[in-house]
């Protein structure tokens, strides 16, 4: 290629940040000379590395965003020790219909059963799917509004809660809310409702929430809005923790 030429397409794909296309520029041309390539395949297999690069580029951005505490994708999960698992059903979700249709996704069960696995295996293939997500626990949530509350930035935070394309409150019920705190979170899930999904992970039934939430009314009314259409899925299962433990206990028969 003409030099004048080259160093003018160079500046032209930086200017249009065509960043992937710029770095596999001699590559591409140097095999569409050996492979006598014409300028539509040439520009094809171009365009497509740019696209494919941005793709990923943009996965790997919102998995960052997320701010997941640790990788757990479908793929490592321990379908063998959760016999009761719907594993069709869990297949059906990862395909995202629940996001575009605005349905909750709520895991319940004792600590242990990978409610937290799953859920966030349905968010890391939410991101690949191009949805912007965020993880957090319920205690981090509550405790960030009432930052905000107090530092007069209350409507900003809830803004940004409300337009995530899928929303992930983790270990809902550990820990009981204060009054503040609950009525917060309250407003959080039902600006939700019905515009945007949320996946819940909690340890308790649904008839013991007001020992999270303390009101009866405002835990009535929010049982109404986070089941409404909701996927529950009941991770009755035996902990996998407590099985990993009891496998490497010493028997009793060991000196």
């Amino acid at each position: 290629m003409n030099p004048a030429v080259e160093a003018q397409l160079i500046s032209n794909l930086k200017a249009l940040k065509l960043s992937a296309v710029l770095s596999h520029l001699d590559a591409q041309l140097r095999q569409a000379r050996e492979s006598k390539e014409d300028y539509g395949e040439f520009l094809l297999n171009l365009s497509e590395l740019e696209v494919t690069t941005r793709l990923e580029n943009g996965r790997k951005r919102r998995i960052r965003e997320a701010r997941f505490p640790l990788m757990k994708p479908i793929e490592t999960f321990q379908f063998e020790a959760a016999p009761d698992l719907d594993v069709r059903h869990i297949r059906e979700l990862l395909e995202g219909d629940y996001i575009q249709e605005a349905r909750n996704v709520i895991f319940m069960g004792r600590s242990g059963t990978g409610k937290t696995h799953l859920a966030t295996a349905l968010g890391m293939e939410a991101c690949r799917q191009g949805w912007r997500t965020r993880f957090v626990t319920g205690c981090v949530l509550a405790n960030e509004l009432i930052e905000a509350r107090n530092d007069k930035s209350l409507s900003r935070v809830m803004k940004r809660y409300a337009s995530y394309g899928l929303l992930i409150v983790d270990e809902l019920g550990y820990v009981p809310f204060s009054k503040e705190g609950a009525e917060l979170l309250f407003q959080v899930l039902a600006e939700r409702h019905e515009k945007k999904p949320v996946i819940i992970t909690t340890n308790l039934g649904f008839g013991n929430w007001t020992e999270i939430f303390g009101d009866p009314n405002l835990t009535a009314a929010l049982l109404d809005r986070v089941t409404h259409r909701a996927h529950v899925i009941d991770c009755s299962w035996e902990s996998f923790r407590l099985k990993d433990t009891l496998k490497q206990k010493p028997s009793s028969n060991e000196g």
